[in-house]
């Protein structure tokens, strides 16, 4: 992101057109349905604004996962509401 805000032009460029163009080939619907850092991480770009701009956050490790998966662990919604999935 530039100080003018993203350059949406290259964006769908680089999302839109094919690989032999140098772009990743998507749909229009599966590159509206990206996060902006989704699309950063298939672009292999490291984003340029927010907390740690321009650093490369550390790897997960075992432990890191093992915390989050006991802060976050997977089961049913709570009183049997969704699909056990966190949907509605």
């Amino acid at each position: 992101m530039s100080r003018r805000g993203l350059d949406w032009p290259g964006l769908m460029r680089a999302g839109l057109h094919g690989p032999g163009v140098g772009g990743l080939g998507l749909r229009p619907a599966e590159f509206w349905d990206l996060t902006p850092a989704e699309l950063a991480l298939m672009l292999g770009v490291e984003p340029a604004a927010g907390a740690g701009a321009g650093m490369r956050a550390a790897a997960m490790t075992r432990s890191a996962l093992g915390e989050l998966m006991v802060r976050f662990p997977d089961g049913p919604a709570d009183k049997g509401v969704g699909d056990g999935h966190g949907r509605i």
